[in-house]
């Protein structure tokens, strides 16, 4: 795959090329500026060519596609059963925090962290509890300790998100237990975010929350999705792993009225098993592409920009930049004025951060960098 190649994208509707004037570099949203694996190409153009666009079921081939994926991949067996199909990341959070406990209820969530986990639980008239990361040597951690001192007696549910968006962190097997035992011990219901979890950069391994103890597995609700690893977020598909009946059935009627989350849409679906069966060799390479740019970016901050702090990424194609000591009132407007577009940190609930997305070719990254020399410095 060609991954340097420069691929337009203004005039298709894309939101992260068209939010912002034309002379903008974007490096905000989450979705990459590469062409996704030829496998799903292939399967959408049939799809396309059948030219019959009718309402679809999930098939067998893609339900053994996704247990396939997950068994090869993080060593997980899953039954069919427990998959309850969504479309999209975002509806699984909201479902998860109206799948536990009553309206005033608490849901926990840990910060910073992708904006959608801050506004899932007020769209689901739950009251947020925020728990802000620590870091440790340069790595940031879990706040275990926090979190005990968070949790209230009509807490219902941790928002988790692993690995962390922004943070690129690939939490460990010790860290993922205590979690679960956090959640075991204070009754919680896990919604653990795993949608970057075939994204992993180093020599780390994916531990799936609900392979922790099956103690865990019952109360844990597991989303993931192909859209972020093989580049088809615009498919809207993604799924959620729930072995409890009892959880997988209240979460299901969560969903009553407004999602018919059994039935995706035939471009979503063939999407979906075309990447998880055909995009392995495209999956790889990707892979060592984005270590490149990940490692080009790091190298570029620590030689350019003395007084602005990051963390090294372990997984997924975003860096998370602190800024605060740098001196500006508004860091984005400031970079948005040098013609890049980044993440705002306030909308993670950390303000005087930015999120850089490497996703995109080295020549995109290198001019964006090149904008921001003076800004950053």
């Amino acid at each position: 795959m060609d991954f340097d190649r420069v691929i337009e994208r203004r005039g298709t509707g894309s939101t992260k090329w068209e939010r912002y004037p034309a002379d903008v570099l974007p490096l905000w949203v989450a979705d990459m500026d590469f062409a996704s694996p030829p496998a799903v190409t292939e399967a959408l153009r049939a799809c396309a060519e059948h030219a019959v666009y009718g309402y679809a079921r999930v098939p067998e081939s893609l339900v053994e596609a996704i247990r396939s994926h997950l068994l090869d991949s993080h060593g997980w067996p899953i039954e069919p059963e427990w998959l309850v199909f969504l479309p999209g990341a975002v509806a699984g959070l909201n479902l998860a925090c109206r799948a536990a406990g009553e309206p005033g209820d608490a849901v926990m969530v840990i910060t910073p962290i992708y904006p959608p986990f801050r506004t899932a639980p007020g769209f689901q008239h739950r009251r947020m509890i925020t728990v802000p990361s620590g870091l440790v040597d340069g790595r940031w951690q879990l706040p275990l300790e926090a979190m005990e001192a968070a949790v209230t007696a009509d807490t219902r549910v941790l928002l988790f998100c692993h690995p962390h968006n922004p943070l690129g962190r690939v939490w460990s097997a010790t860290e993922i237990a205590a979690v679960v035992e956090f959640c075991c011990r204070h009754d919680l219901v896990l919604c653990s975010d795993e949608i970057h979890c075939d994204l992993i950069l180093d020599a780390l391994r994916h531990v799936p929350a609900a392979t922790v103890s099956e103690a865990g597995a019952a109360r844990t609700i597991t989303i993931m999705s192909p859209s972020k690893t093989f580049n088809i977020p615009g498919l809207q598909f993604a799924f959620a792993v729930v072995p409890d009946p009892e959880l997988r059935r209240r979460y299901r009627h969560a969903g009553d009225g407004f999602m018919e989350s059994d039935y995706p849409g035939w471009f979503a679906i063939a999407g979906a098993e075309a990447a998880y069966r055909g995009g392995a060799g495209w999956h790889a390479e990707l892979l060592d592409y984005l270590r490149g740019n990940r490692d080009l970016l790091e190298r570029f901050v620590a030689e350019n920009w003395p007084r602005v702090r990051t963390t090294h990424v372990e997984a997924t194609y975003l860096a998370w930049l602190d800024v605060r000591d740098i001196g500006l009132s508004d860091p984005a407007q400031a970079c948005l004025d040098a013609k890049v577009a980044l993440s705002d940190g306030a909308d993670f609930g950390t303000p005087g951060f930015l999120r850089v997305n490497f996703g995109c070719p080295r020549s995109t990254l290198t001019e964006a960098l090149g904008r921001l020399r003076d800004v950053l410095r």
